[in-house]
């Protein structure tokens, strides 16, 4: 779901202070002779240093899990490729999905890995804490040692993108003791992590695909300022900075960055306030986003250049609709002009808002275009967002009034204000789970019910195929007369896609022609075989 995890940040805060601290303690000023084959790198990506080093507790699910293997891949194009799966075979129904793995594989341990290894990943997924949605997998078996079956209880054509993500452990399994020593059969073996510092693993001469040039990658995670001054001194190799800072010239360094899936965007309620609550007791609705004309205007008043320019300091592309140009299911029939005020003031005249009392802000039937526009206190480039995005409604009569809040207060003004919220996945099926009707819960926010778009997201689940489905995600955004983006239902207003930014040092090759899609959280480590010094 789109839904920032809030397990990701936990611990950030400490992090923050205690890694700019302890940094130049681990990262000595004898670093800067260190080896050749040695990688140090400083990021902070999707809320910084993990609590579990476990796929099971979604270690780097989107990301190259680097200490584990997954069945598949996606390269730099989006094209599936093999990893521990060589091939694979999907039943006449649709339901069942048979894949061949490698033979021969060993764990970091030297055990050997095997289907039953495979088997009990996934099945353990289906029922645990990882945040990848199994819903539709019914179980896992086993047909020999180098072959599993996974049987469905429906069709789903995005389920290879899920045989790209879940890291696979061994049957052995152990929880408490995986989470900070796992064991794995990917590039990198684990050695060390000093909690709060740095994560140290060293490579994995045993690993059956392409061997990372280096033998040694050290991760620190660092932020902002801190992240800017290691990245002075010399320490790192690569570091990851934010986009207020990425403009600075550090010596012997060069900026590189990474165009992403990962959008942010304005959530609206797409039904009134009717005294409607969640189960949990959360309020549902909003009486003036629940109109059309309120957020179609928003859509096309909002001027993204403006947004990209001063709050993502030119680091991001505009979306429209939430799905990238990166991906194969972008629609760009969804493109309309934005910054256009005329636009949104005839939107919203024709509909009967208008400013009968003369206070800049329109009015229908005695309700005034007005609501609060909830973002996530502690990031400083959310509140920008809100900021001017409040100053440009103005212009065309609807009064926002940006709110910060915790995590915690954040999720319970979720379903009847804006949120402002990122999110960015590799998955089609991210789609299903953002607009589709039947879904409630953390799911569909906006509670958007269009039943068009509902058959759109069922004929695409429905294809025998990834590709043959990509017809129906575009017309999920757009089909020509009705769809999620802004000529259409218009439940989100959609910003920009953001640029992960890397600070690299000169004689560092990162192969950026190589690099695989960033999504939400960014994946810098996606092609790291590649890498090379010059």
């Amino acid at each position: 779901m789109l839904i920032i995890k809030k397990t990701t940040i936990i611990g950030a805060v400490l992090v923050i202070a205690l890694v700019s601290i302890v940094a130049f303690v681990i990262i000595s000023p004898e670093s800067n002779n260190k080896s050749e084959d040695s990688l140090f790198v400083s990021i902070w990506a999707y809320g910084g240093e993990p609590s579990s080093l476990s796929p099971l507790d979604s270690w780097n699910l989107e990301q190259e899990p680097l200490i584990q293997s997954t069945l598949f891949k996606r390269n730099h194009n989006m094209d599936l490729v093999n990893d521990l799966g060589e091939k694979y075979s999907i039943s006449d129904d649709g339901k069942t999905y048979t894949v061949d793995i490698r033979n021969g594989v060993k764990f970091h341990d030297g055990s050997n890995l095997t289907a039953d290894d495979v088997a009990f990943t996934y099945n353990e997924a289906i029922n645990g804490k990882s945040s990848l949605d199994l819903t539709n997998l019914n179980e896992t078996t086993v047909i020999n040692s180098t072959a599993v079956k996974f049987t469905l209880n429906q069709v789903d054509s995005t389920f290879l993108s899920k045989l790209t993500t879940l890291g696979i452990v061994p049957k052995s399994y152990n929880n408490e003791t995986y989470a900070t020593h796992p064991i794995g059969s990917g590039p990198f073996k684990f050695v060390q992590w000093d909690k709060g510092q740095q994560i140290m693993l060293e490579r994995n001469d045993d690993y059956y695909g392409k061997k990372p040039n280096f033998k040694n990658l050290t991760i620190v995670y660092l932020q902002g300022e801190a992240a800017l001054d290691s990245a002075s001194n010399g320490d790192f190799d690569v570091v990851e900075v934010p986009a207020e800072l990425a403009n600075r010239t550090v010596n012997s360094m060069k900026i590189q960055k990474y165009p992403s899936v990962d959008p942010r965007g304005i959530a609206l309620p797409t039904v009134p306030d009717t005294g409607e609550k969640t189960d949990d007791g959360i309020s549902i609705g909003n009486n003036v986003t629940a109109n059309l004309a309120i957020r179609q205007a928003l859509n096309y008043g909002i001027d993204r250049d403006e947004m990209i320019n001063n709050v993502f300091y030119g680091y991001g592309s505009k979306t429209y609709d939430g799905v990238s140009n990166l991906l194969p299911w972008n629609n760009p029939d969804a493109t309309i002009k934005d910054g256009d005020i005329n636009k949104s003031k005839e939107l919203l005249s024709a509909d009967g808002w208008n400013d009968s009392d003369g206070d800049g802000i329109v009015e229908k039937d005695g309700l005034k275009a007005e609501f609060d526009l909830i973002y996530l206190a502690s990031d400083s480039q959310r509140q920008a967002m809100a900021v001017l995005v409040s100053e440009q409604a103005k212009k065309f009569g609807i009064k926002i009034n940006p709110q910060g809040k915790s995590w915690d207060d954040l999720s319970n003004f979720e379903f009847s204000n804006g949120v402002i919220l990122g999110y960015g996945s590799r998955d089609p099926g991210e789609l299903k789970l953002d607009y589709y009707s039947k879904l409630k819960g953390a799911s569909n926010i906006v509670s958007l019910n269009d039943s068009t778009v509902d058959s759109h997201i069922d004929s695409a689940i429905d294809a025998k195929t990834e590709d043959d489905s990509y017809a129906n995600w575009k017309s999920v955004i757009w089909d020509g007369t009705t769809g999620i983006s802004p000529q259409g239902d218009a439940p989100w207003v959609w910003i920009a896609c953001k640029d992960y930014v890397y600070l690299v040092k000169n004689n560092l090759d990162v192969s950026q022609g190589t690099a695989t899609v960033p999504p939400h959280g960014g994946d810098i480590f996606g092609n790291i075989y590649d890498w090379k010094r010059t």
